[in-house]
């Protein structure tokens, strides 16, 4: 009876541990190596650089021979008709501009795809400084097309002078290649700096710098000079953050306590 208790009153009056749970204290320790790795998965980088940069690459292919054949058509009406029949070249211009702003709403889907997987791994500076970089291509393309279609309707307007009918169209189509350039290189720049130095997710690195800081109020999510939207977006951060990472731990433990039973 005495060997089925799990405590003993001693000569003392002391509780102490039965040799059952002496043999359970004497267990190995489950491998914190294997918990640590689902924990903190791997860094993963973002993969849009590369297609962002073709897309432009693209884009300035585009512009560049769309100046080439507007004013080689513009000037040798003759030469040019054979290439371009049964169409005009304005026509091949706005045509090519659609499918150029076909390109750019699949880039921006696959942008957002993968920008809310980072969000997920808890790099939430990222996703929020990068939310309109990685729209504004498409939104210039949009505004684009407007314009191109307020052009093509005033297209009457332009039969005494041909040329600055192309003109505009040109213009247009530099002027959205320039400020696409612009937008395109900061959000390459960001994303390529966060490749390079595989930061912790926000989280951990936040915990850190705030560790050396003397004045820290111990209130979770809760740091001096925050306003109120930030403490509570943060505190929304950390819950998603640990309630995906505790459910990785749960998994572990259970796949492990067979293998210590």
């Amino acid at each position: 009876m005495a060997g089925n208790q799990r405590l003993l009153l001693d000569s003392s009056g002391e509780l102490t541990q039965s040799a059952d749970d002496d043999c359970l204290l004497d267990a190995p320790l489950l491998p914190s190596q294997k918990l640590m790795s689902e924990i903190k998965p791997s860094f993963q980088p973002v993969p849009t650089v590369c297609v962002s940069i073709l897309l432009q690459l693209v884009q300035v292919s585009y512009v560049s021979l769309s100046f080439v054949a507007a004013l080689f058509c513009a000037k040798e009406t003759e030469k040019c008709k054979p290439y371009i029949k049964p169409f005009q070249i304005q026509t091949i211009v706005i045509i090519s501009k659609v499918i150029l702003w076909m390109f750019h709403v699949l880039n921006e889907r696959f942008l957002q795809y993968h920008h809310r997987k980072v969000k997920s791994r808890g790099y939430l500076n990222l996703y929020r400084s990068t939310e309109y970089l990685k729209r504004f291509p498409l939104l210039i393309q949009s505004t684009g097309n407007a314009a191109l279609l307020v052009i093509i309707s005033a297209q009457d307007s332009f039969d005494g002078s041909g040329y600055l009918y192309i003109y505009l169209i040109l213009s247009v189509l530099g002027l959205e290649l320039i400020i696409s350039l612009v937008f395109v290189t900061i959000y390459t720049v960001r994303i390529q700096r966060f490749n390079s130095t595989m930061p912790s997710p926000d989280i951990i690195e936040e915990e850190k710098i705030h560790a050396y800081e003397r004045h820290v109020n111990p209130e979770i999510g809760f740091r001096e000079r925050a306003s109120l939207e930030d403490v509570v977006e943060k505190q929304g951060d950390v819950i998603e953050y640990l309630q995906h990472h505790n459910a990785l731990l749960s998994k572990q433990l259970l796949a492990a306590t067979p293998q210590q039973s």
